[in-house]
């Protein structure tokens, strides 16, 4: 068996998220409470209680989702369950690279609090949208968004086979919607996000970010990380704080991500964290050989453990 785990970025929060193992786990208790020693932030009652409003704040959304998996994964190693090979998609790079040892649970604690702020406050002024487009081709998107004249829109995530998501404008986004329905595609799905993410839209947000990673300290991979810029493996090598601050201006390549551990052998993906979406994106990729599995409340991590050790 090979592992490797995903982890979700914004947008896959709801209110009540991670309560039951919060509940259930006294390993998952601890990381929310040094989260909230870490950020002066009670992020339990936030995502436990809401309200929705808040909760998809970027500044406490990612905060949130983050703490989410970190518990999920606390519970895990308590288990001795460990992966081979990890990668998030947008903000869950971080908590792969936390995971790795690569950041700090600390630091990187800290620079996804100031990444969630710099998002959300340095956003420029405008109606933003995102939306995900199902059932074209990358190369169809990206004509799609060149026909719209009506504003900025351009691809932002590269999801998986036959999925890419567009950033932008509210108008130019749903005009490319449009087009690219009358191109064939199966679905325009709008996505509960509150910004241009992964667009030059986000410059200042980029340049800001950039400083407060000058600060933190980059420590030798204790896992295989594949980052998101390129969707090929971290090399000690990397500079990753430069990395980490051209993410948000840039495509995620998620696909090619998911290319990269179905070709390193990986067989058994697990999901770690709120919703379902990577797994969804794990199963339009062409590969029929590998086991999916997600967690994202009790009743499925102690599945997935069992699973895993074979009970």
């Amino acid at each position: 068996m090979k592992i490797g785990y995903l982890f979700p970025g914004q947008g896959s929060q709801k209110v009540g998220m991670g309560k039951d193992i919060y509940c259930e786990f006294k390993e998952a208790r601890e990381i929310y409470d040094k989260v909230r020693k870490i950020t002066d932030i009670d992020i339990a009652k936030i995502s436990f209680e809401g309200p929705e409003d808040t909760l998809n704040e970027t500044k406490y959304t990612q905060l949130a989702i983050l703490t989410m998996s970190l518990a999920i994964l606390s519970v895990l190693k308590q288990n001795g369950i460990k992966e081979d090979i990890s990668a998030g998609l947008s903000l869950g790079e971080y908590t792969a690279l936390i995971n790795s040892n690569a950041i700090s649970f600390e630091e990187g604690v800290r620079i996804v609090k100031k990444r969630g702020e710099y998002m959300q406050n340095l956003l420029l002024e405008g109606d933003w949208l995102m939306a995900a487009i199902i059932g074209l081709t990358d190369k169809q998107v990206e004509e799609a968004c060149k026909k719209v004249n009506t504003g900025f829109v351009v691809p932002a995530n590269y999801n998986c086979t036959g999925q890419v998501a567009i950033s932008g404008e509210k108008d130019a986004v749903l005009e490319v919607s449009e087009i690219a329905k009358n191109m064939g595609a199966k679905k325009a799905m709008i996505l509960n996000t509150a910004g241009p993410f992964h667009t030059n839209k986000l410059i200042e947000s980029s340049k800001k970010l950039k400083k407060e990673l000058e600060k933190i300290t980059i420590n030798k991979f204790e896992t295989r990380v594949i980052k998101n810029l390129d969707g090929e493996f971290y090399k000690d090598t990397d500079d990753i704080r430069d990395i980490l601050s051209k993410h948000i201006i840039n495509p995620v390549r998620f696909s090619k991500t998911l290319e990269t551990m179905i070709n390193e052998g990986v067989d058994t993906f697990i999901e770690i964290g709120p919703g379902k979406t990577l797994s969804g994106f794990v199963k339009r990729m062409e590969s029929n050989n590998v086991r999916i599995l997600n967690i994202n409340n009790v009743e499925t991590l102690k599945n997935t453990i069992n699973s895993v050790k074979g009970i």
